[in-house]
């Protein structure tokens, strides 16, 4: 999801309601992983996901209309055009890629894959014609290692090669996804340019779960758990985090709110072992540890300095954690 419009940081919130923000994009972000873990257990994960997505854009898109007028919501065809753009890359790309990875890969290697975000963000402004520094180049070099270590036929990281393919397709989509948000015409709103990308990528991963054969009856069969897990997803990922996140671009500095980009692979392994029981091998501790530092090393290298701590425009990501400014993406989660 994006937040595409330049805010100015401003200083009036306390310590506390800093911590309080971070705190919980730390833990629900980082949940996020073990919450699509459970949902896709029994329910299609494509129409799963396109569910989320569909109900988040109702609720957020509800709340913009009662408190700002329906006119909150008009935006001009281009900038249409440019969420729906991104929400497909962002929601169907990077996140049904990892929905339909997390049925074979354990959440916690889920997340720390989604951590080399940043590195292929990196990759791409190269590309581009951006000169990173040296130390970014370092950073992008242990990551990968660190890649390499996860993914490692017979390393004892665990899960399916389909499965990680799909992760790490994902990443890539997130990474061009949210390089995109900033070269393409966005609503200024962030609330209400995520509300068109939770719609554009819902339509999308409806019309690739159906042509993959995924039925809406098959949501019958789904557990209360699955269906508590898809409930968690929509509320506490999609609107409660990620507007805890928007608020933090506005109030606290950017290399402040970029921690969330390896904090939230912490959590999620911690919380993946403790709920679930997933297997934490030395392959995922020493290859999640490598991803970890070389993440933070990037982040550091491109850090702006501090006349420049003003929030940019931003697609987690979401994701994704921009590099340059690691809101360059708030990764769907």
């Amino acid at each position: 999801m994006t937040a595409n419009a330049s805010t100015n940081q401003r200083t009036d919130a306390s310590r506390g309601a800093l911590w309080s923000a971070l705190v919980v994009v730390y833990v629900l972000w980082g949940s996020t992983y073990l919450a699509i873990r459970v949902a896709v257990e029994d329910m299609p994960p494509l129409l799963s996901a396109s569910a989320r997505f569909f109900t988040a854009a109702l609720l957020m898109g509800t709340f913009l209309v009662i408190r700002s007028g329906p006119s909150v919501l008009r935006v001009r065809p281009r900038e249409l055009r440019g969420a729906a753009v991104v929400g497909v890359l962002l929601l169907a790309g990077g996140n049904g890629g990892v929905v339909l990875g997390e049925r074979t890969v354990p959440s916690g290697l889920a997340a720390l894959l989604v951590a080399m975000v940043p590195l292929w963000l990196i990759l791409l402004r190269t590309v581009t014609g951006a000169r990173p520094r040296l130390l970014t180049w370092v950073g992008v070099l242990i990551g990968f290692v660190g890649l390499g270590v996860l993914v490692l036929p017979g390393g004892g990281a665990g899960g399916g090669t389909a499965g990680i393919l799909f992760i790490v397709g994902a990443t890539m989509c997130w990474s061009v996804g949210s390089f995109m948000s900033q070269r393409m015409p966005m609503p200024a709103n962030p609330f209400a340019a995520t509300v068109w990308e939770m719609l554009a990528g819902g339509v999308a991963l409806l019309a690739i779960g159906l042509a993959r054969g995924e039925l809406p009856g098959d949501f019958g069969a789904a557990s209360a758990s699955s269906w508590v897990a898809l409930g968690y997803l929509v509320v506490f990922g999609s609107i409660v985090a990620y507007s805890a996140y928007v608020w933090l671009l506005q109030n606290a500095p950017i290399s402040l709110v970029s921690t969330y980009a390896y904090v939230n692979p912490v959590v999620a392994v911690f919380l993946g072992a403790l709920i679930l029981s997933e297997p934490v091998t030395g392959a995922i501790i020493a290859g999640g540890a490598i991803v970890v530092a070389g993440v933070a090393l990037v982040v550091r290298a491109e850090r702006p300095g501090p006349p420049a701590e003003v929030a940019e425009p931003v697609s987690e990501p979401v994701s994704e954690p921009p590099v340059d400014a690691p809101t360059d993406a708030a990764p769907a989660r």
